[in-house]
């Protein structure tokens, strides 16, 4: 055997090797998500809540402001958080074509990498929308970024392109001339996409090495803008996938599209599930709180409630209680019974951010750009601090690593506990 030959049976070992560990990485060993971490929309969980003690909550505060760092173009995407790493997707040009995933240092803001990527899909939304609807979500090695262009890739932590997949190509009626704004989750090693819309429906599951279609899952006609939930069943190995419809709610399998268990009542269209612990609190025809057994058992219904009905932003449950906000109400109901506690009305315009929670606090962000946060804890909620940023906030902010981050229409904010 020659030098050549052996060294090029040496490197094919290695490549192979190393192919194994990543897959591995993926499919059997993927990492497990930090505290500090917030890997997709509304936290790792699906809740909304962090459990860190140092966030800021006093955001009014001149000292509070660590950095802001200029953005391009337009996005609706809120930041995901990994380590040391904050990324964003953005998009821009004539025709809003121009996609982008940035990548930007947490402790100074400065802006490390911008990968840009040509639109395949149809780029026609509503003028308030645009193509980075959908906020991207991470597996703790990798970046996945979805458009409403039915465009959706995969890059790692450097900004290397692992795949790339234009949906417009296999399914060219899943569109909406509204935009598309639900943003996927990935477990298991499967990215979990809903494009559920007026003239085809489909959720389906890509391999979150690869990019390969797993599971598709042909679904009713009808407009869909929430995002998929992901809860973990008291005794399952792993977590499930909560999808909304008109006509069901619907839990699947996240590698292979098999259903767990079917809900058959319609849900809200723009709201989200949310998590709190082994309750799932979902939209159906009224707000409603389900205990899922197992993972074949439609789950129990412990109660609803009209009266607590979502519009746009996602609830979430914090310390045993339920938190809704509507147009300016906030309200507070008790999580055990859904008995109402108090209600405030809020000086704020509408709210397209969902509410987060954390440090004894809720976190809310309105369309004109105005920070609130609401001290809990008291008989009545009372509001801590309010800072008008004077841009508007279209997206839901981030809770990770002891601060509170924003995102803007030109800049992306980190906040913290003055020293």
């Amino acid at each position: 055997m020659n030098l050549r030959t052996a060294t090029d049976e040496r490197l094919s070992e290695g490549k192979l090797m190393r192919a194994i560990a990543l897959i591995l990485s993926v499919v059997v060993l993927p990492p497990a998500a930090r505290a500090a971490d917030w890997r997709q929309f509304r936290g790792n969980d699906s809740s909304g809540v962090s459990a860190e003690t140092n966030l800021p909550t006093k955001l009014d505060d001149a000292e509070a402001i660590q950095w802001k760092a200029d953005l391009p173009g337009r996005g609706l995407s809120g930041p995901v958080v990994v380590g040391d790493r904050i990324f964003l997707t953005a998009s821009s040009g004539y025709r809003d074509d121009q996609l982008h995933v940035l990548c930007f240092s947490a402790a100074t803001g400065e802006q490390l990498w911008d990968r840009q990527f040509k639109a395949t899909g149809r780029t026609i939304c509503h003028e308030s929308m645009c193509m980075a609807t959908p906020q991207a979500c991470s597996d703790g090695e990798r970046i996945y970024a979805y458009y409403s262009c039915n465009d959706v890739l995969c890059l790692d932590f450097d900004g290397n392109l692992i795949w790339y997949r234009g949906l417009g190509y296999d399914f060219p009626n899943a569109s909406s001339s509204l935009g598309m704004s639900s943003s996927p989750v990935v477990a298991d090693g499967a990215l979990v996409l809903q494009l559920d819309t007026e003239s085809e429906s489909y959720a389906t599951g890509l391999d979150a090495l690869t990019g390969k279609t797993l599971w598709k899952l042909d679904r009713e006609k009808g407009a869909i803008y929430a995002s998929p939930t992901l809860f973990h069943t008291p005794g399952s190995e792993t977590p499930e996938v909560i999808l909304q419809s008109n006509q069901s709610l619907l839990s699947v399998e996240p590698r292979t599209g098999k259903t767990r268990w079917e809900v058959e009542q319609s849900c809200g269209s723009v709201s989200s599930s949310t998590v709190a612990g082994d309750l799932l609190v979902a939209p159906l025809k009224e707000l409603t709180v389900l205990r899922p057994t197992d993972a074949t058992t439609t789950p129990e219904i412990v109660w609803s409630n009209s009266k607590l009905s979502p519009d746009t932003p996602t609830p979430v449950v914090y310390q045993d209680r339920v938190y809704v906000l509507k147009d300016s109400i906030l309200s507070c109901a008790n999580l055990a019974t859904g008995e109402p506690d108090w209600q405030m009305r809020l000086k704020c315009k509408q709210a397209y951010a969902s509410p987060l929670a954390g440090n004894g606090h809720l976190y809310l962000a309105d369309e004109n750009g105005v920070l609130q946060t609401i001290e809990l804890g008291g008989e009545k909620g009372k509001v801590a601090s309010r800072l008008e940023l004077g841009e508007a906030i279209m997206c839901t902010p981030a809770l990770a690593d002891g601060a509170f981050y924003v995102r803007s229409d030109k800049h992306l904010w980190k906040f913290v506990e003055p020293n």
